[in-house]
């Protein structure tokens, strides 16, 4: 049995990892800012700030592997608040970065997304794309290691009103309407939750370590075709299925995928500081000021 610390662990994916994990025979402390309603017996949980590192160090203390789940995960919510999407996505993944770093954790796991090579995903995907290259960074320069899961779109039991799904078949009960936010022609790899689950904890396997691992759907649907499928299993009309269509922005269509370089150009001035004279310039000032 070996401890393994979930950050992040009260939440949707967060929750069932930690699951998978006691159900593994593991040691499971879940560390959030509220108290997990889905805690089992044999877990421990300890309440607190991801920016409160004296907090998060005691914590890891004494842990094998830490997950961190812990984020600002819906894209409209980074969208409206991205200085709080900064503080918890990168700054709070640095500071159990660090920690883990201090107390020689054997490996990092990290709640990463597909968007992560999109020029979708706003805020959320630039805070994702940011803590991925500092984990990467610290298994450069600290050899701490580490493996980043990139989920798709999960849905599943425990998922609250900023699921996409959720929110769709919620408002179907109440109002018997399918109604979609985005492009009649959207496609998502749906994963079920539980599938998210089981593979994050296989992934402590030696073969994952310092790799980036993708958990999404099999393959790709449209959304109309669930909601299509919802309708039917609901046993409401074809007119019950209605889009809002917008650009819905931060969303993929078809796929999160995306190659988009960026060039630089250099300018160089007409006329310039010769580079003799700009050192002259630094030894004179050092010089004027003692």
């Amino acid at each position: 049995m070996s401890k393994i610390v979930v950050f992040g662990g009260s939440g949707f994916i967060g929750s069932h990892v930690a699951d998978q994990l006691s159900l593994s025979g593991h040691d499971v402390v879940i560390y959030d800012v509220y108290d997990s309603p889905y805690l089992r017996s044999n877990q421990t949980m300890i309440t607190g700030d991801l920016l409160d590192s004296v907090s998060v160090s005691s914590a890891v203390k004494g842990a094998q592997a830490v997950f961190n789940f812990a984020a600002v995960s819906d894209i409209n919510e980074a969208l409206r608040d991205p200085v709080a999407t900064v503080n918890i996505n990168i700054l709070g993944n640095v500071n159990i970065l660090e920690a883990c770093r201090l107390e020689n954790i054997g490996r990092f796991f990290y709640a990463s997304s597909v968007y992560v090579n999109s020029r979708e995903g706003g805020f959320y995907g630039c805070s994702k794309k940011a803590a991925e290259q500092y984990i990467e960074q610290y298994k450069r320069t600290y050899g701490l290691d580490f493996t980043i899961l990139r989920y798709g779109s999960l849905y599943g039991p425990r998922s609250d009103s900023r699921n996409g799904l959720k929110r769709i078949i919620s408002d179907a009960v109440e109002n018997g309407i399918l109604r979609y936010e985005g492009d009649k022609d959207a496609f998502r790899e749906y994963i079920h939750v539980r599938d998210a689950a089981i593979a994050s904890v296989k992934a402590l396997g030696e073969s994952f370590k310092n790799k980036k691992i993708i958990l999404t759907g099999h393959q790709p649907i449209r959304v109309v075709d669930i909601l299509s499928m919802l309708a039917e299993i609901m046993g409401l009309p074809n007119s019950a299925v209605q889009f809002s269509q917008s650009d819905y922005e931060g969303h993929y269509i078809r796929t999160p995928y995306h190659y988009e370089p960026d060039l630089a150009e250099k300018y160089i001035p007409e006329t310039y500081v010769d580079l003799g004279e700009g050192l002259l310039e630094v030894i004179k000032s050092l010089k004027d000021s003692k």
